[in-house]
């Protein structure tokens, strides 16, 4: 059922959020971590330049190594592809994803970024895989959907926090509770009733995370960020969307964080 449900509702979560993406995407720099990326459609919203062979491909001097730490194997056939078609070239650890060991991106240049998928999540410190603390600090951690699943969000957030480097940015695009009204950060408002679909939220979130493997549709992330300690800076912005009904049960906090240096 999760897998019918996912590639519904990302085809049109994209519809809804991509021009948020791409307010936020060009603060995605160096060496990347991204939590839960899914098919990771939104790699077309980093920096491109063409390459020596005419394609579209990633800029190597913006992106300079990715890490997708994905914990659903069925994303990964789609995760590569994305991957391979923005001109990385993909290669999976071996040691969380055995299976991968002859699945990578097989004809590349020398110009290609570096793709890793890595199977596991940041639940807990003490089960980072290993690939993922290899290749720390990181420049940027990216997450995009992916904290409404996360088992312990402020664990998650924390190691977040432990992988960045000093200076580094967590940037991120997250389902969130309707914000209270008159919130200050709310920059798209479209006269929401926040406090009767705040309680839909509330009522729908068990049967939700069921069907949506883990997904919570009413936490706080924006402000569970803000007040963690480790933050230089936090700035983000709420929207409550009328695209349609499902869009008043997931109104967006978008934003980065900045590691204090």
């Amino acid at each position: 059922m999760f897998k019918t449900l996912w590639i519904v509702e990302s085809e049109r979560n994209n519809i809804k959020v991509d021009g948020y993406r791409k307010m936020i995407w060009p603060e995605i720099t160096g060496n990347v971590l991204e939590l839960g990326p899914g098919f990771a459609e939104s790699l077309r919203f980093l920096n491109h330049v063409t390459a020596s062979d005419g394609s579209y491909v990633v800029d190597p001097h913006t992106i300079t190594s990715y890490t997708a730490l994905e914990p659903n194997a069925f994303m990964y056939g789609n995760l590569q592809k994305n991957a391979e078609t923005n001109g990385f070239c993909v290669e999976y650890d071996c040691k969380s994803y055995p299976e991968g060991a002859d699945a990578g991106t097989h004809a590349s240049r020398e110009d290609m970024v570096p793709f890793r998928i890595v199977r596991g999540t940041l639940d807990h410190a003490s089960t980072i895989p290993q690939a993922v603390l290899d290749n720390a600090p990181y420049d940027t951690v990216l997450t995009s959907f992916s904290l409404c699943t996360a088992k312990d969000p402020e664990a998650t957030i924390k190691n977040i926090i432990r992988l960045l480097k000093p200076g580094g940015s967590h940037v991120f695009i997250e389902h969130v509770r309707q914000p209270p009204p008159g919130d200050e950060r709310v920059v798209e408002d479209n006269n929401v009733n926040a406090v009767l679909w705040g309680k839909i939220q509330d009522w729908l979130t068990p049967l939700w995370a069921l069907a949506g493997h883990g997904c919570h549709i009413n936490r706080r992330t924006g402000e569970t960020i803000a007040k963690m300690d480790g933050w230089e800076s936090v700035e983000y912005k709420n929207v409550r969307p009328v695209i349609d009904l499902q869009s008043r049960v997931m109104p967006l906090s978008f934003g980065k964080a900045t590691k204090a240096r």
